[in-house]
């Protein structure tokens, strides 16, 4: 489960991220926090989400472009470092008093602009700490020590903003930098796998995007991610509403799905660690699992049923994430995959804000219950049909039999069972 870390380049690189994911998600209540008690607007919150993931919907694939073309430990560098002053100057704003909502929503589209480089880089500088052979345990690890944070970040950040203030919070967050900037500048560039970077010249985003079309096993995995994140990831709209309108119980139930599911999605991560390989068939049915999931949730009928399927819930939604972003990396040719990545990001992250109206307008007009029901089936349905669509193309069927007393549900080509049955 842990076999990456003993890689000494991404051990210090993971130890760093721990620190800093903390931080980052420490700002991101406080940011949230701060703009409410700034404005008392809800729509103004809206306005600095929107301003930090806009850039990445813009320029995400320019990001990946740049990424190809440039080292990814000194680009790291750069995009780290940018992102740890905006804390710092945040920070600073904020302890004197002197804060303005207009810097915080500068801020936001700051840290925006840097993320739109420094995702593809972090990316796919894993395959070159860890090379091949480690890439589905590393991206894997690095999904669980995300979601570690997401369990720890938002509660330290909720004691610091009450016990001392917000500016604190920013505070944190632009030393914990210090970290991963450190962890870069003492890993051993011997030991790294680099590969060759792409020449300047003109045409390559259009080459990027050229290459993905012509690769059936790329192209159905970012739709069928772009599916999943667009109508079935949309749950502070969900979780929300079943907390008030639902269940009638108010802001401690809401953190409590949203623990549970964080929970779950921490397990699912590891157990995609152990598993070791990413394969197609993992990726479908996860995202079968996920979308059924959701669909018997809509119909739960008591709040701690509801909460319990928060967990599976995470753990089948991070089976996808992590599988479709190795499976990713390791077909794309490495001189492709600041691009490739780049895509499948851009379709990830900006799947949740395309969707999130329509989850709204769904939940408005017919009730939260149908709002989930409705992105569960759309998941589930967009898994089966991909799934097959993958099997024509691979010239496979699906075989349904019994191993040992337990069901056994593969794609198998048809060649085999052609020469199968001849014999």
């Amino acid at each position: 489960m842990f076999s990456s870390l003993r890689i000494r380049n991404y051990r210090l690189f993971f130890a760093g991220q721990v620190v800093s994911n903390t931080g980052t998600w420490m700002q991101r209540i406080a940011q949230d926090w701060l703009v409410l008690s700034l404005t008392g607007s809800a729509t103004a919150v809206g306005v600095t989400t929107a301003l930090q993931f806009l850039p990445m919907l813009l320029f995400g694939l320019y990001g990946g472009v740049l990424v190809d073309r440039l080292p990814k430990r000194p680009t790291l560098l750069v995009t780290q470092s940018a992102m740890a002053l905006t804390g710092l100057a945040l920070a600073f704003l904020t302890l004197t008093g002197h804060v303005q909502v207009w810097h915080v929503y500068l801020a936001a589209l700051a840290v925006g602009l840097a993320t739109v480089v420094d995702n593809p880089a972090r990316q796919t500088f894993v395959s070159e700490m860890v090379g091949p052979a480690q890439l589905q345990n590393a991206v894997s690890l690095n999904s669980a020590n995300f979601q570690s944070a997401r369990l720890v970040g938002p509660a330290v950040a909720g004691l610091m903003i009450t016990g001392v203030g917000t500016g604190w919070a920013f505070l944190f967050n632009g030393l914990s930098f210090v970290a991963p900037i450190a962890g870069l500048l003492l890993m051993r560039s011997r030991e790294l796998h680099t590969v060759e970077r792409a020449p300047r010249g003109k045409g390559q985003l259009r080459e990027g995007l050229r290459y993905v079309a012509d690769r059936p096993d790329l192209i159905w995995t970012i739709v069928l991610v772009g599916f999943v994140s667009t109508f079935g990831f949309n749950f502070p709209v969900y979780l929300s509403a079943f907390a008030d309108d639902v269940f009638h119980a108010g802001a401690g139930s809401y953190s409590l799905f949203n623990t549970l599911m964080a929970v779950g999605s921490l397990a699912g991560a590891l157990l995609a660690a152990r598993r070791g390989t990413a394969r197609m068939r993992v990726l479908v049915v996860g995202a079968v699992a996920f979308g059924v999931l959701e669909l018997v949730a809509s119909a739960a009928p008591s709040l701690w049923l509801f909460a319990l399927l928060m967990i599976p819930i995470g753990m089948f939604g991070m089976t996808v994430n992590v599988t479709a972003n190795s499976s990713v990396q390791m077909s794309t040719d490495p001189a492709m995959r600041g691009r490739v990545m780049s895509l499948y990001m851009m379709v990830f992250m900006g799947g949740a804000p395309l969707g999130a109206p329509i989850a709204g307008w769904i939940t408005d007009a017919y009730g939260v219950r149908a709002g989930l029901a409705a992105g569960g089936a759309v998941a589930a349905a967009a898994a089966v049909v991909i799934g097959l669509v993958l099997a024509r193309v691979g010239n496979l069927r699906l075989s349904v039999g019994w191993h040992r007393g337990h069901p056994v549900v593969r794609f198998v080509p048809r060649e085999r069972e052609r020469v199968a049955a001849a014999a």
